[in-house]
């Protein structure tokens, strides 16, 4: 269309804008003042300002509520994996399945810090005075997740000699219990999959459900 025929359009429907308020957020119209602002056209400006900042606070809540949501259907897909485990053998099983599948990890691993083992179950015990337990002296002692990319000495005691080099990142999760003590580790080969300064609510949350069904199949057993 033509500036004429707009400016046509415009003088045959004097309400378009009322019906069109929106609009009015997009275009800018001069002011017979020159450069003077009109105390409505500021206030117009600062609703704009306003609006936006809105806009975008809402966006962000949605995408924070979206990923909780997906946070705790994977969560519920763990428990459930959890719970179908009668055996030790069954748990860890299931855990890489569901820890590799839902929470799309590319390595697992879990280690319990107890005297004496498990017949076919060697790897899943770790000795208290064990040399392999120097590396996660942080952890422990914090009893905080540690995320970013593991040392070597961490990545070969959790993940085996064979793809240690392949974990550029890790979330190593101190399971501090009563009835139970160990380390839950999940690792990737991207290096911004779990980095320093993220959240651990669902990561202290994951150590709590598995340490509570291994606590009762280690009673089980």
């Amino acid at each position: 269309m033509s500036e004429g025929q707009v400016e046509r359009y415009l003088q045959k429907h004097p309400e378009f804008f009322n019906e069109h308020l929106n609009l009015l957020e997009q275009i800018h119209i001069p002011h017979p003042s020159g450069n003077a602002v009109s105390l409505i056209s500021k206030q117009l400006e600062i609703f704009r300002s306003r609006h936006h900042e809105m806009e975008n606070q809402l966006t962000e809540l949605i995408d924070i509520a979206r990923d909780n949501d997906t946070s705790i259907m994977r969560m519920h897909k763990l428990s459930l994996a959890l719970l179908d485990a009668t055996t030790l053998a069954d748990a860890v099983k299931n855990l890489n399945i569901a820890l590799c599948e839902y929470f799309l990890t590319d390595f697992v691993a879990i280690r319990i810090i107890k005297e004496g083992g498990h017949p076919h179950l060697d790897e899943l015990f770790i000795t208290p005075h064990s040399e392999k337990l120097k590396p996660f002296i942080k952890e422990l002692s914090t009893q905080q997740p540690g995320c970013g990319r593991p040392t070597l000495a961490q990545a070969r005691v959790l993940f085996g000699e064979a793809v240690a080099a392949d974990v550029k990142s890790c979330a190593i999760i101190p399971m501090m219990f009563t009835e139970l003590e160990g380390i839950l580790a999940i690792g990737s080969r991207e290096e911004d999959r779990f980095v320093e300064g993220m959240g651990h609510l669902f990561l202290k949350q994951m150590s709590e459900l598995v340490g509570t069904r291994f606590i009762a199949l280690l009673k089980a057993s």
